[in-house]
């Protein structure tokens, strides 16, 4: 599916494209909201990753419902989707594909057989049960969006989202994952357990005999679309240096970084984490009902943008620091 790129020129042409991404944004998340249950935020921001072309990373402990959100999400966008389950003894040409020795009419040839990547949303299930090395094999199909085997690039179609589960790092066979390809998902979302008003709507839903149908909202050129509206939507000069200061505090060795950023991090955010603040903010201010970013969208999406792009130093693991505190700290000192 080729990407669409239609300029928004008139303000009627702008009002009835936002018009019509509120709609369309609004049906996906009562869509989903129809079998997930209490994780109307986390909804949110996957959507708003999915539409920007990015992947989300989903960090919690088992059972809370991350490999549903993303089935549900794949049914509510018409979409191609496998899922992979992730184990130490899995290999990179177990995802990517390889070449098969094929004999026809008496020759022997080649033939590329396609790994499970080659779909539209893939679910890497427990993706940090994986070795490195195979983590590492999603690293060109996460930037470029194709596959390189044997001197040969595959080109996979679009729209192409990794969505990752991953338990907390503390649990018992999990690897961490490569700094490289922590910087390639769009947003790292903590998956929280459901407050208790939410279990009882939990468990009619799951233990029930009646099953909730769900049905396909938009496909994958509405979401194109919508990424190409979203990526239209201005931002003042203003707004822009607050938010690339923001990027630039993460920073030890930056002079105007905190006395607790040179302590407790070791290395900053890329400007990987500038973009993805930017196509966030943008959508966050079309659901706010502006075409234009203002400080509060960028705040809005800074957390999940940058915590896993910050790497704390030997004090700050040592301490207890958490990304989302000095986050939260360059926020409040922002200017």
């Amino acid at each position: 599916m080729s990407e669409t790129r239609q300029v928004l020129e008139s303000p009627e042409e702008v009002e009835k494209a936002v018009s019509s991404f509120r709609s369309t944004f609004e049906s996906l998340q009562n869509e989903i909201s129809k079998f997930i249950v209490g994780q109307e935020n986390i909804i949110e921001d996957v959507l708003i990753a999915v539409i920007s072309g990015g992947h989300v990373l989903l960090e919690g402990v088992p059972g809370l419902g991350k490999t549903a959100l993303v089935t549900t999400i794949a049914q509510v966008l018409h979409l191609d989707f496998k899922r992979i389950q992730f184990t130490p003894d899995l290999l990179p040409a177990d995802l990517l594909g390889t070449n098969l020795l094929i004999e026809r009419e008496g020759e022997k040839t080649f033939v590329f057989q396609q790994g499970p990547v080659f779909t539209n949303i893939l679910l890497a299930d427990e993706i940090n049960r994986a070795t490195p090395k195979t983590q590492s094999a999603l690293l060109e199909t996460m930037q470029e969006k194709t596959v390189t085997v044997a001197n040969t690039t595959h080109r996979l179609d679009l729209p192409y989202f990794v969505l990752a589960t991953q338990n907390p790092l503390e649990m018992d066979g999990t690897y961490p994952l490569p700094e490289a390809q922590l910087d390639r998902f769009f947003f790292k979302l903590h998956v929280k357990m459901p407050e208790h008003h939410h279990f009882a709507a939990i468990l009619d839903r799951t233990t029930g005999i009646e099953t909730v149908d769900i049905n396909a909202v938009a496909d994958g050129g509405a979401v194109l679309e919508m990424g190409t509206t979203a990526r239209q939507v201005p931002i003042a000069d203003t707004i822009r240096d607050y938010m690339i200061n923001i990027v630039l505090a993460t920073h030890p060795d930056n002079k105007n970084a905190s006395k607790e950023v040179k302590k407790y991090l070791r290395y900053g955010a890329s400007p990987r984490a500038a973009q993805t603040i930017l196509l966030a903010a943008r959508i966050k201010a079309i659901l706010g009902g502006r075409f234009h970013v203002a400080k509060e969208d960028i705040d809005a999406v800074a957390i999940p943008a940058l915590r896993h792009r910050l790497i704390l130093s030997f004090e700050g693991q040592a301490e207890g620091m958490t990304t989302d505190k000095i986050i939260e700290d360059i926020l409040k000192n922002a200017e």
